[in-house]
């Protein structure tokens, strides 16, 4: 992804610990307009400040989602829009920011990758918004939801100590669907190659539905200008064949694996049936269960009334970690993660 293009919208992170009551003084210098959020979206209370500074950042937007005119239109003609239209970044001052690197600090002084996921999810949910706004106030706009993520890799360990940037925007587009890539960068002094400064990578798919019928709406045209851009649609264009391919393809593949299971089945029965001939070095799947139940509540809503995606992939990341370290007795070092899918609301 190009990072030197012209201008991008760079949206700074600072700690946000601000009473939602006090009207008397701005919120981070802004114009005392905090009245009018939804308290699920004060800063500071209930989500993280990337979430606030989206909010800030993109109000205008936001508040017309949230109140959309009464039995206005659908959008009538589609727009086509480049990549650099909906790119945004989002600038975290860890360095110099005491508060704000605390709220993102794990045990070992590096960055809590669940919480950045979060971070991930809102800032993608944003540029989808970007690209499907047709800049009119008198039609309704799309409903914006998370259908799935791609894939997640994380290249390096993320120093909780160094400024952070993620730099996102839409790639590829279907008919109702738009992939976006994010890039998580975190330069050193001795590492100045954009390139090598890539730290995580994430590819999320958004889908669009009419807010008033729920049906599959179609969504803004996407147009790359660089050869870049050129190939980074190839790509996604590529990987949702794919994925439709697979769908399609499911039922012979769960078979092909039939062979496969049976084997596993076959020696979890020897623990079962014959413990003492069971291998000492093996351990049943069972018994590395862990689980968490959580009742959301309202504060963990996004901006559609829905549970927010990146609070479940915050608290499934960190449950996935909690069983890995109980499991194996060491602090288990995350590499990627292969696919996630929201099957409903």
């Amino acid at each position: 992804m190009e990072f030197n293009c012209s201008s991008p919208t760079t949206i700074p992170v600072v700690s946000t610990f601000a009473s939602p009551f006090d009207t008397s003084a701005a919120v981070n210098g802004s114009d005392s307009t905090s009245t009018r959020k939804p308290i699920s979206l004060w800063p500071g209370m209930y989500h993280s400040p990337v979430t606030n500074a989206l909010w800030e950042a993109k109000s205008q937007i936001f508040e017309r989602l949230l109140d959309p005119p009464k039995d206005a239109p659908p959008q009538s003609e589609l727009l086509t829009k480049t990549p650099s239209q909906s790119r945004t970044s989002i600038l975290y001052n860890l360095s110099s920011d005491y508060i704000l690197r605390e709220q993102y600090r794990d045990p070992w002084n590096e960055v809590r990758i669940g919480k950045l996921l979060e971070d991930l999810d809102a800032l993608a949910g944003t540029i989808s918004v970007k690209h499907c706004s047709d800049d009119d106030s008198t039609t309704r706009p799309l409903l914006l939801v998370t259908a799935s993520v791609d894939k997640i890799v994380l290249k390096k360990p993320i120093s909780v100590d160094i400024d952070l940037k993620i730099v996102g925007s839409v790639i590829w587009v279907g008919r109702s669907s738009i992939e976006i890539q994010l890039e998580v960068i975190q330069s050193t002094k001795e590492n100045s190659d954009v390139s090598d400064s890539v730290a995580l990578t994430a590819n999320f798919i958004f889908v669009a539905r009419d807010s008033k019928t729920g049906k599959a709406a179609p969504v803004n045209r996407l147009s790359p200008e660089t050869e870049r851009e050129k190939f980074l649609f190839e790509e996604a264009e590529a990987r949702s064949k794919l994925r439709k391919r697979k769908r399609v393809d499911r039922r012979e593949f769960e078979h092909g694996e039939i062979n496969r299971l049976e084997a596993l089945l076959a020696e979890g029965r020897i623990f079962c049936d014959m413990p003492a001939l069971a291998d000492r070095d093996s351990i049943l799947l069972k018994d590395t269960h862990l689980e968490n139940a959580l009742i959301c509540q309202p504060q963990q809503r996004n901006i559609h009334g829905r549970i927010f995606g990146g609070f479940l992939m915050h608290r499934a990341f960190e449950l996935a970690f909690s069983t890995a370290y109980a499991f194996a007795g060491l602090v288990p070092c995350f590499l990627e993660v292969d696919h996630v899918d929201f099957l409903r609301p």
